[in-house]
């Protein structure tokens, strides 16, 4: 209880900028929270069609492997229904490749959605605070001039710590935006990388496939 009430107090004597960061602070955080779930879902839902799609493309049977995942929406699903597809009508491994970076060029920027922002709140978080102290400290000066001499000192040391609660609480706010951004990034990173070794063994297993169809109907 008393931890909270210092929470308050500290926040109510910072002044008027506490407000604006702790709104920029509320956004950033809902869009952390946001991303970190769908990508964790996304990840999830990758894996477990890869899981059952993996073992059919090892047997070359790419006709149920294409039925599977038809309507399915996650992304690793929408990655190899553009290469399975080019599959089922071309040999050249390089239309293959070619269809499944192009799908890959769709699915990266809706990983990374909203992801900068949690970064840009982070920094104004930190940038507001710091315009806070210096509006303060103008405020503090501006007041000590006017002051009893006996009184200034005081005065000016009272104003300048409320005034650098708003740096704390910048702070407060920028550091964890910062940490989840860099979660965030690390992340999707994971998902991107994953989805291009999901391409390349499919890749691998197409090309592994047509030579030996290719080498069965030369005998």
């Amino acid at each position: 209880m008393e931890i909270i009430e210092t929470m308050v107090r500290f926040f109510q004597t910072g002044g008027a900028f506490m407000y604006p960061i702790l709104l920029v602070f509320a956004v950033g955080l809902a869009i952390a929270v946001e991303r970190y779930i769908k990508l964790v879902v996304v990840r999830g839902a990758n894996r477990k069609v890869w899981d059952e799609v993996h073992p059919m493309l090892e047997e070359g049977d790419f006709d149920n492997a294409r039925e599977l995942i038809a309507d399915d929406t996650s992304t690793i699903a929408r990655l190899l229904n553009m290469g399975l597809a080019r599959q089922g009508s071309v040999r050249r491994r390089d239309d293959i490749e070619i269809a499944m970076e192009e799908s890959m060029m769709e699915i990266i920027p809706q990983l990374e959605k909203r992801t900068p922002y949690v970064a840009l709140f982070s920094n104004i978080s930190t940038l507001l605070g710091l315009l806070g102290t210096i509006m303060g400290l103008i405020e503090a000066f501006t007041a000590v001039a006017n002051a009893n001499p006996a009184e200034k000192a005081d005065l000016l040391s009272a104003s300048i710590s409320v005034a650098m609660n708003t740096t704390a609480f910048g702070l407060m706010a920028g550091i964890p935006l910062l940490i989840f951004h860099a979660l965030l990034t690390a992340k999707t990173g994971e998902i991107v990388d994953s989805l291009e070794m999901v391409s390349v063994k499919t890749l691998n297993i197409i090309s592994e496939f047509a030579k030996r169809q290719a080498a069965l109907a030369a005998k």
